[in-house]
């Protein structure tokens, strides 16, 4: 179809809000919140927070260190404004900067103008997600101790060509000639990779598939909580196929904790109607089922209050 246009009404602290996204052909994505276009995107993040497991987290294990800086932008975006400027005059200095590479231009006084904009933005971003690691990681093996037991240890470290007191100013003077041959800025913070770990090890060379499916839980799960403690509207969590590659164990924990009283409204999606019978027999609020069949959806009437 050459347009397609996705509509959704929130109760947000008391007030109602609508957001439409629509796109069209050839023509940039329009965000309009009570009908009113923003002028850009990164006004809308953070105003309605979303947290979703998926199975495509696993990308954040098999995947390239371009899947972990995503996790570490979208959570550290959501919570201070602040990052998200810097995270944005970075990466446009950064297009600029390899413009020029590409163009080979050799002017020195042009390099220093638009060095100086990234090492300014790169400083914060780098801050900011070396104090984010610190206080997430904590959350995170919550969670997943929750899930696994306390059996299995886990952390996550942060690979940042800045540390150890490096300086974005060194990184990129040290690297230009190496830069110029190769074509495109080859070190930075736009680099930074965050190392998840199993014993010690990359969870990447030695997690079992139910071992990486529980980190990529608890790392979402994780990310609720942080949100929640910055924002002042509580996520939405979105579980799509949670149980999928766990033993029965290791889903009735998930349970035990999605169900608790800290997480507010929760959608969850799952071609085996016993999982989310085993849900409701857990909690004890309002809950609607719906069916998903050939692009239809209808309400299921055992949904219901039961509280």
């Amino acid at each position: 179809a050459p347009f397609m246009m996705l509509q959704g009404r929130y109760s947000r602290r008391g007030v109602d809000e609508e957001i439409s996204v629509a796109l069209q052909r050839g023509k940039r994505k329009v965000v309009r919140r009570g009908g009113k276009e923003y002028q850009r995107l990164s006004q809308h993040i953070g105003m309605l927070p979303i947290v979703m497991v998926s199975p495509m987290d696993l990308d954040l294990i098999r995947g390239g260190g371009e899947e972990r800086r995503r996790l570490m932008d979208v959570i550290i975006s959501q919570a201070d404004k602040q990052y998200l400027d810097a995270l944005i005059r970075y990466n446009k200095a950064l297009e600029q900067r390899n413009s020029m590479i590409r163009h080979d231009m050799r002017d020195p006084l042009l390099y220093e103008t638009v060095e100086q904009q990234m090492c300014v933005a790169a400083e914060l971003i780098h801050r900011m997600r070396r104090q984010w690691v610190e206080q997430f990681t904590p959350i995170f093996m919550e969670y997943y101790h929750a899930v696994a037991g306390a059996d299995e240890s886990v952390a996550m470290r942060y690979d940042s060509p800045l540390n150890g007191g490096v300086t974005m100013e060194q990184v990129l003077h040290d690297n230009r000639e190496r830069d110029m041959i190769i074509g495109h800025t080859t070190r930075g913070v736009h680099r930074d990779d965050l190392e998840l770990l199993l014993a010690g090890h990359s969870m990447r060379r030695t997690g079992s598939q139910g071992q990486c499916k529980t980190y990529t839980i608890a790392l979402r799960l994780a990310q609720f909580d942080f949100i929640k403690a910055v924002n002042p509207t509580t996520p939405i969590l979105l579980l799509d196929d949670i149980f999928d590659r766990l033993d029965a164990l290791r889903v009735e924990r998930i349970v035990d904790v999605v169900s608790g009283d800290r997480f507010g409204q929760i959608f969850i999606t799952d071609t085996n109607r016993t999982h989310l019978d085993q849900i409701i027999q857990r909690q004890a609020g309002d809950y609607r089922m719906m069916t998903v069949e050939h692009g239809v959806v209808t309400a299921d009437p055992k949904g219901g209050n039961r509280a």
